[in-house]
């Protein structure tokens, strides 16, 4: 991986591991690359993949593909996931809502962590692009 500011990469997952941890380890790696990120960003671009990734595997069919790059003013890291749903993430307006269901806390931190969040149709599935500050 270069220095460059457009820097990419994508996670490589192994069956030991659970892929949010594979996926915090490649943002860290991007921003290793990236001067002047802020360890406050650092942490909210690992807490972000770690949400969107552990959505992909527990509600989206799977995890197909994480790739992590810097945006071309280098201000933002940005992230997409792709898994195998179509269906977009929700959040939950109360605890008690579907409690059976599960989930739909870590949604409302992706947004408000984020400085853009973007989600399409690909082949197969669903992509969610998602841009974070590095400073």
């Amino acid at each position: 991986m270069s220095a460059h500011p457009f820097v990419l990469a994508e996670a490589q997952v192994s069956a030991a591991e659970h892929p949010a941890a594979a996926a915090r380890r490649t943002v860290a790696r991007v921003l290793d690359h990236v001067p002047g990120h802020t360890e406050r960003a650092r942490g909210d671009a690992e807490l972000v993949v770690s949400e969107l990734v552990s959505n992909a595997v527990r509600h989206g069919g799977g995890l197909v593909a994480l790739r992590v790059g810097v945006t071309q003013d280098g201000s933002g890291l940005w992230l997409e996931v792709e898994d195998t749903s179509r269906q977009r993430p929700q959040a939950r307006r109360a605890l008690r809502e579907d409690a059976a269901q599960g989930g739909g806390f870590g949604w409302p931190i992706v947004l408000r962590l984020a400085t853009s969040v973007h989600a399409e149709d690909v082949p197969g599935g669903k992509r969610i692009r998602v841009v974070l500050p590095v400073a």
